[in-house]
C-alpha cells in the first residue's frame, strides 16, 4: 500500500477516535501490552516525560520538547490529534515521520493487527515507539490521548510524569466529577516516579496525593513553585500555566537525570517553538487587518480563557466562525460565546461534525446569531468578505475547524 492507501486503511478500517467518537474508546491496556510484546518492547529503549490533562497537554508537550532541542538533545514527539497529515502525531526534532517509514510498519505488521483487532490509536502508539527506538532519540515527549490510566500511551515507565489539570470533558468515559477525572488522570503516576501537577483545585489536589502516596512518587506543585516564565511564541493566556508546569518539570528532569538544560535553553525554547515543533492553532494570528485568529480551544475550561483574551481585543465588529462535534455539550459551552458577535455557523468536514443547523438553533437560545454555511471554508471566505480592517475574525469551536482553514 502506499502512504494514502496506507492512511484510508488505518482511518476507515479501525476504531479512531478522531472520526469516530465513543465507539472508538477502549477501556484496557491489553492490545497495547500484546502489541508491545510483540515488537520486542521498543518503549522500554526510550527515556520518556509522559504528560495528561484536560487542557494544555499540546502545548506543554510542545514547550518541552523545544527546551530540550535547544538544548542540543535529539527529541522525539508523539501527540494528538492532528490538523491536517497524520503524520504530525509522531515527530523527531519538529520533522514529521516520512510516508515511507508509516507505510513500511503498517505493511509489515497488518496481519498481526487484523488478526488481534488493535485500534487506531493502539497502533500508532506502537509505530511511534518503534520509530522512536530505532532512530535512538535521546528522550521523547509522550501526551496522552484520553484520560490517562486507561490510556494506550500508559505502558511507560517515564523519568518525570506531568498533569497540566483537570476540566469537564469526555465525561461519558472518564467520569462526570473533578474527583473522577482526576483520578483517571492520575493513573499516570508511577511508583517513585515524581509528578508535576500544573493546576489543581479543592477538588482535584487530594486525589492527586493520595495517588502519590500510595506509588512513593514525589509530588510538585508548579502553581505553588514557580513564580516567574519567560516570553513564549505561544501568547494566549492559557499559556501562563503551561509555561510554568514546563520549567517546574524541566527543573526535575534536572535533578533525576544526566539531562543538562540552561536558562538559556528554557527562554529560547518558549520563543523559538513553533519553529522548533511546527506547533499551530494556538492563539494563532492568520493575518492582520482585519485580524484573524484560531484557537483549537473545544471545551468549557479552554474556551472560557480564551474567548476571554478574545474580549480584551480592540475591534469594530467580532466574526466568530463556529463549529463542534456532535457530542458536544452545548449547554455547557454556548453561555461563554459573546453575544456582540456575527456568526457564522458550519459543520467540520468530519463524520462527527454537528449539523450547522442544530447549531444555529441552539445558539438563539443563548442570543448568538448568524448564519448556516455549507463548509467550514464558505464560512471562513465570507467572514472575510464580510470583515473590516478594524474588525476581528475568530475560528473555533473544534480542533477540526482550524485544521480545515490552516
Amino acid at each position: 500500500m502506499n502512504y494514502a492507501e496506507t492512511l484510508d486503511w488505518m482511518f476507515n478500517q479501525l476504531p479512531m477516535y478522531q472520526t469516530q467518537g465513543a465507539s472508538a474508546y477502549k477501556k484496557d491496556l491489553t492490545n497495547t501490552i500484546l502489541l508491545m510484546d510483540y515488537l520486542n518492547h521498543p518503549e522500554a529503549n526510550v527515556k520518556t516525560i509522559h504528560v495528561a490533562g484536560t487542557n494544555g497537554k499540546g502545548s506543554t508537550s510542545h514547550l518541552l520538547a523545544s527546551i530540550l532541542q535547544e538544548a542540543g538533545y535529539k527529541v522525539g514527539l508523539y501527540t494528538s490529534p492532528h490538523l491536517k497529515d497524520f503524520r504530525e502525531r509522531i515527530k523527531i526534532n519538529g520533522v514529521d515521520i516520512s510516508e515511507e517509514f508509516v507505510c513500511d510498519f503498517i505493511n509489515q505488521h497488518k496481519s498481526f493487527f487484523e488478526q488481534n483487532q488493535l485500534s487506531f490509536f493502539e497502533m500508532t502508539v506502537g509505530l511511534a515507539f518503534d520509530y522512536f527506538a530505532k532512530e535512538k532519540v535521546d528522550i521523547a515527549i509522550i501526551e496522552v490521548g484520553m484520560g490517562g490510566r486507561l490510556d494506550s500511551t500508559n505502558i511507560i515507565t517515564p523519568s518525570v510524569s506531568v498533569i497540566t489539570n483537570i476540566g469537564l470533558d469526555h465525561t461519558q468515559f472518564l467520569g462526570n466529577t473533578l474527583e473522577l477525572i482526576a483520578a483517571e488522570k492520575a493513573g499516570i503516576i508511577k511508583p517513585t516516579i515524581p509528578v508535576v501537577i500544573g493546576e489543581y483545585t479543592s477538588e482535584t489536589k487530594p486525589v492527586f496525593i493520595e495517588k502519590a502516596k500510595q506509588e512513593n512518587a514525589p509530588i510538585y506543585f508548579t502553581s505553588d513553585l514557580v513564580s516567574e516564565t519567560f516570553p513564549s511564541a505561544l501568547i494566549g493566556d492559557y499559556q501562563i500555566h503551561n509555561k510554568k508546569t514546563v520549567l517546574q518539570t524541566i527543573k526535575i528532569l534536572h535533578e533525576v537525570s544526566d539531562f543538562i538544560i540552561t536558562d538559556e535553553n528554557c527562554k529560547n525554547g518558549f520563543l523559538n517553538v513553533i519553529e522548533k515543533t511546527n506547533l499551530q492553532g494556538r492563539w494563532q494570528i492568520l493575518q492582520e487587518r482585519p485580524k484573524v485568529i484560531c484557537d483549537t480551544a473545544h471545551n468549557k475550561d479552554g474556551l472560557k480563557i480564551v474567548l476571554n483574551q478574545l474580549q480584551k481585543e480592540s475591534f469594530s465588529r467580532l466574526h466568530i466562525v463556529l463549529g463542534v462535534v456532535n457530542d458536544k455539550d452545548l449547554s455547557e459551552i454556548l453561555p461563554l460565546f459573546p453575544k456582540n458577535a456575527i456568526y457564522y455557523f458550519s459543520k467540520p468536514n468530519n463524520f462527527r461534525g454537528l449539523d450547522p443547523l442544530i447549531l444555529q438553533q441552539k445558539a438563539k437560545d443563548f442570543e448568538l446569531l448568524g448564519e448556516v454555511y455549507n463548509s467550514v471554508r464558505i464560512a471562513y471566505e465570507k467572514a472575510l468578505q464580510d470583515a473590516t480592517p478594524n474588525d476581528i475574525i475568530y475560528v473555533g469551536g473544534s480542533t477540526f475547524v482550524v485544521a480545515e482553514i490552516l
